[in-house]
């Protein structure tokens, strides 16, 4: 196969696959209008069987007046027989026989009218089949599109989600460590202001008891215990009864 034969095979490939794409992606419109067309051809053999039985139906009531005259012509020529009036008697035996030619061509007719109709209502009873079937298989690709397209829909709405859910954790996650480096630093600067003040060894010094004004638990039993008189000296003392002043 030549370049140029190649070419024009891929060219008509691409375009049968783009062509069979738009089919497919309009498949269930296409359908839809399918099913209209066949129910409106059913209509339509509907209305052309009610017809041909109405035909049908029109002849046999021919084919009943017919017969009806014939039994009353064979009437007629018999008694004009009997009389003897063979002229009247023959005038109507040829009325007979026209009667009896038509009524031999009505007869076929209906025979033939009947069995059209049983055809045609064969058809439209298959027919009737095909498109309910070919009906329920469009409504459940139709029930199915709409299911995936609703699984389609929440499972780009759960990704949204979990991806915002991932997001509003990191900002979270940022935010704390943002407020822990903000209480260290105020940490930090407090620690900073009472190195600078004294003010972390005088909190030494008083937890120690030796800072002159501070007294513990025990320096408030002792001076409880002490006598009465020494009282005086450990309180001026600062509260370490051990460190009394001297009386002169």
């Amino acid at each position: 196969m030549s370049m140029w034969k190649q070419l024009v095979t891929l060219v008509r490939g691409t375009a049968h696959e783009a062509g069979q794409a738009a089919v497919d992606k309009r498949a269930l419109v296409i359908l839809d209008q399918q099913i209209r067309d066949a129910q409106t051809a059913q209509g339509k053999a509907r209305d052309d069987l009610a017809t041909l039985t109405a035909k049908r139906r029109l002849i046999e009531k021919e084919l009943e007046a017919l017969t009806a005259q014939r039994d009353k012509y064979e009437a007629s020529a018999r008694a004009a027989m009997q009389r003897g009036d063979m002229d009247l008697a023959r005038e109507v035996a040829e009325r007979l026989a026209s009667i009896e030619t038509e009524g031999a061509t009505k007869g076929p007719q209906i025979a033939d009218m009947r069995s059209a109709e049983d055809r045609i209502r064969g058809i439209i009873k298959q027919s009737d089949g095909k498109i309910q079937a070919l009906s329920r298989e469009v409504e459940v690709v139709r029930a199915n599109e709409s299911v995936q397209k609703a699984q389609a829909s929440v499972a780009a709405s759960y990704g949204g989600t979990i991806s915002s859910m991932g997001s509003a954790a990191d900002s979270l996650k940022r935010i704390k460590e943002q407020q822990a480096i903000r209480d260290e630093k105020f940490r930090a600067s407090a620690e900073l202001e009472d190195m600078r003040t004294g003010a972390d060894l005088d909190a030494k010094l008083r937890n120690a008891g030796l800072l002159e004004g501070s007294s513990t638990a025990d320096d408030i039993l002792a001076r409880l215990a002490a006598p009465k008189d020494g009282g005086d000296a450990t309180r001026v003392s600062g509260g370490d009864p051990t460190r009394a002043l001297p009386r002169e």
